[in-house]
């Protein structure tokens, strides 16, 4: 009977000290974080606890053949978005990490279409993510002053192409005057940005700006830290180690593992 007390006391400690070490990374520097689980009345939830909901417009949450035991933010019209109301640290944050999962559902229209613009005063890049302005599928991220970043990057960096879907994990990490930008856990691109970037009180969006239409993406978990992750953090979050609960039914194998290998 000891034995079974203390061999239990003991994965307590474990569990819970596991536990801490991955609420203490979470929550440290995220200020955004949407699992598009569910939507009620067209709001989306702010996971981090702050309240920052997002606003469906013609866009919705769906459910089924998307993940697995989750939802998805599915933008398939040219006027869809989820907007989401300035607040001080969404304006402030100079480093800052984005990270998110996307698949494409349609081939590129040929222009610049929009995934996600962080706005501010007179700039749209804070950053500006986009498809580039051609027929095959390549991810654009920008920053101002100075429209700097990656151009056209997909899986295997500058001029690879993405394919439609396939679910694939995005991050890109602003350091100081350095933006590292990972696809799939890895770094495929570095780039020089301005150090200080353009910021201010200016809404975040997914989807359709006020300038450019929509991408056609089904986009899940998305992070926003106002800090730098290290390679090891994005991985993580890949991984699905940082989410708020497991995936139902599925505790043996990780979350980035559930996505790739979904086909």
């Amino acid at each position: 009977m000891r034995l079974i007390m203390y061999l239990s006391a003991i994965a307590m400690l474990l569990v819970g000290g596991a536990l801490s070490t991955h609420a203490a990374v979470k929550d440290d520097g995220l200020i955004l974080y949407f699992s598009f689980d569910e939507e009620n009345g067209g709001t989306v939830k702010d996971e981090t606890g702050g309240g920052h909901d997002g606003q469906l417009e013609d866009a919705e949450i769906i459910t089924n053949d998307v993940v697995y035991g989750t939802g998805a933010l599915a933008c398939e019209e040219a006027s869809s978005s989820m907007i989401v109301d300035s607040f001080k640290a969404l304006e402030d944050y100079t480093d800052n990490t984005y990270a998110f999962w996307v698949q494409f559902t349609v081939p590129n229209s040929g222009g610049w279409d929009q995934i996600i613009a962080k706005k501010a005063p007179g700039s749209d890049r804070s950053p500006g993510i986009w498809t580039c302005n051609r027929v095959t599928l390549h991810i654009h991220y920008r920053f101002n002053p100075g429209n700097q970043g990656p151009n056209c990057v997909g899986p295997d960096g500058e001029g690879d192409a993405f394919d439609t879907g396939e679910w694939h994990h995005i991050a890109g990490v602003k350091e100081d005057a350095e933006l590292k930008f990972y696809i799939d856990g890895k770094v495929v691109d570095e780039q020089t940005v301005p150090k200080d970037h353009v910021q201010g009180e200016e809404k975040l969006y997914i989807g359709q700006t006020s300038n450019y239409t929509s991408a056609r993406f089904y986009l899940d978990d998305l992070y926003i830290y106002d800090r730098a992750l290290s390679e090891k953090e994005v991985v993580e979050v890949m991984d699905g180690n940082l989410l708020p609960v497991e995936p139902k039914d599925k505790l043996s194998v990780t979350w980035g593992q559930l996505k790739r290998h979904r086909d």
